[in-house]
């Protein structure tokens, strides 16, 4: 989940894309000239502090819980399978000397046979673990670019910034951290609606 802050930034760069077109387009010529000559003082500003967003938002906590639950599964799957490989070879080793070349020889062959399907099989999981956070991704994505959408268009704002250690941000006035409204509606939206990542 390292890349949910890089995504998190980039639903709020959509939203922000968003409400620029929102607000822009149903406006008249006129008055885009005098939007676009208005002072810094008179725009709608916010930011949201996406760290605290992820780490209290519940949909997040609750994809967190499912990746790992997978990662978890997946592991133990690819686990048994290698240990079942380590006590053939472990049994090759000590039964090496009483067969004959031939046999060692297919008995190698076989081994190492199982040895590449184990390492595809790995390949395979990684995969399968990387499609599983992909999805949840663009879940969070979807669900967070939804709802700054409507948020923004109820209350006036023009633009939503990302705030967070290592942004463009250097300051930002608490007076315009909307992080904690952002934050409710999105559990409350979340509470109300049926979980569509369960399985």
């Amino acid at each position: 989940m390292k890349n949910i802050s890089t995504v998190l930034n980039a639903v709020l760069l959509v939203a922000v894309a968003v409400l620029y077109y929102l607000h822009f387009s149903s406006a008249k010529p006129s008055e885009v000239e005098t939007n676009a000559s208005a002072k810094a003082s008179d725009l709608a500003i916010a930011y949201i502090n996406s760290d605290s967003l992820l780490s209290k938002y519940d949909f997040f906590k609750q994809i967190s819980e499912q990746l790992e639950a997978k990662r978890t599964k997946l592991e133990a799957e690819y686990t048994n399978r290698a240990q079942g490989l380590q006590t053939e070879i472990e049994n090759f080793q000590r039964n090496a000397n009483t067969m004959t070349i031939g046999q060692a020889k297919a008995v190698e062959e076989d081994l190492m046979k199982k040895q590449q399907n184990l390492m595809r099989y790995q390949e395979s999981l990684g995969q399968e673990l990387m499609a599983e956070e992909a999805k949840l991704q663009n879940e969070l994505y979807d669900k967070v670019a939804e709802y700054l959408a409507e948020y923004g268009k109820a209350n006036n704002l023009q633009l939503v910034l990302t705030y967070s250690k290592g942004s463009g941000v250097i300051f930002a006035n608490d007076s315009l951290n909307i992080t904690n409204e952002v934050l409710k509606g999105l559990n409350e939206s979340f509470a109300t609606t049926p979980a569509s990542t369960e399985k």
